[in-house]
């Protein structure tokens, strides 16, 4: 008897690892369309949208500023343990943008830049259906 509830133990208990493990990644999954925030950064370069995507076993991220249809690929993006990380090339400067999980919605970071280190705030624009 006392093998059977020993045994029923460890199946739930193991049933709810797998079960946590599984939210966890869900809600740290970075794929989508973030608007930022940057206000130290200057005039034009202080909004705009990331785009993280994922396709062929690979991440990839773009930059949009709000006002301008112009979209700027980022570099060797990179996501783990919660983070997301790459390079953008802006105006001939090499930008590194890394970013940090809060929630499944929001996200924060910085933008080193040669002049600087610029805060970033990240909001998950939610997929209307």
């Amino acid at each position: 008897m006392k093998k059977i509830i020993f045994t029923s133990l460890m199946i739930s208990l193991i049933a709810f690892c797998a079960v946590s493990a599984q939210t966890v990644t869900q809600s740290a999954n970075p794929v989508g369309k973030w608007k930022f925030e940057a206000p130290a950064a200057p005039e034009g370069y202080n909004t705009g949208n990331i785009i993280i995507s994922f396709a062929e076993n690979k991440y990839s991220s773009a930059v949009s500023m709000t006002g301008s249809d112009y979209v700027i690929p980022g570099d060797k993006t990179k996501v783990e343990n919660g983070t997301v990380s790459f390079i953008l090339l802006l105006d001939g400067t090499e930008i590194t943008i890394n970013l940090k999980a809060e929630s499944s919605t929001k996200m924060t970071g910085t933008a080193l830049a040669p002049d600087g280190e610029i805060p970033l705030t990240l909001t998950k624009e939610l997929i209307e259906k």
